[in-house]
């Protein structure tokens, strides 16, 4: 009787490690910003960034199915205040859309907001077109104080609803589908 309640905790012990391990690995995939800059370039601040892309097997399954895959990169900056909550100078955001079209064997990023489309022959190659932000404009200098402080922040937003509507309650429920980054918030340096 001691001896199978040994077996019983051994093989509780074994699920719960393998369950810990499956979802360290269900971790690896997401966005997350790599690094981040900004400097002042004539009379405007501009941002440069590295952003790390992880996909997941079911994102890039249904990629290559035909289902697109849509991303909005939020940008903010705010003066920081002591007594109440922090002001917001600038709130600006892009999108990229990734789509795969299996004759040409080709992925395409698109630009939403300005139109501007890419062809790749590989996802990596897409996906450094998507990890890649250099010379944003961020704010121009004359919105900020000398003597005030500004926090600026990042976020790549992984638009679920833009999903067919079929697959729109795997990808809430499921993390192999949390596709976008926590915001990375650094200080302006004037």
């Amino acid at each position: 009787m001691h001896g199978s309640s040994n077996v019983k905790v051994t093989i509780l012990l074994s699920v719960f490690l393998v369950a810990i391990i499956s979802s360290a690995h269900a971790c690896a995939t997401g966005v997350s910003v790599k690094s981040i800059e900004t400097e002042l370039s004539a009379e405007d601040y501009v941002l440069s960034a590295d952003i790390d892309f992880q996909l997941s097997k079911k994102a890039i399954e249904a990629l290559n199915n035909g289902v697109s895959l849509l991303w909005t990169y939020q940008f903010v900056v705010k003066e920081q205040r002591d007594y109440v909550w922090d002001k917001i100078l600038i709130e600006k955001h892009f999108r990229y859309r990734i789509q795969y079209h299996a004759l040409l064997k080709m992925y395409r990023v698109i630009n939403v907001n300005n139109g501007a489309v890419e062809n790749f022959s590989t996802l990596e190659a897409a996906l450094d077109l998507l990890s890649t932000i250099r010379d944003y404009r961020l704010i121009e200098k004359s919105k900020l104080v000398d003597q005030k402080n500004y926090i600026t922040g990042l976020k790549v937003s992984f638009e679920q609803d833009a999903l067919p509507l079929p697959l729109r309650p795997m990808a809430y429920l499921n993390p192999a589908w949390y596709l976008s980054s926590d915001w990375y918030l650094w200080p302006l340096k004037k």
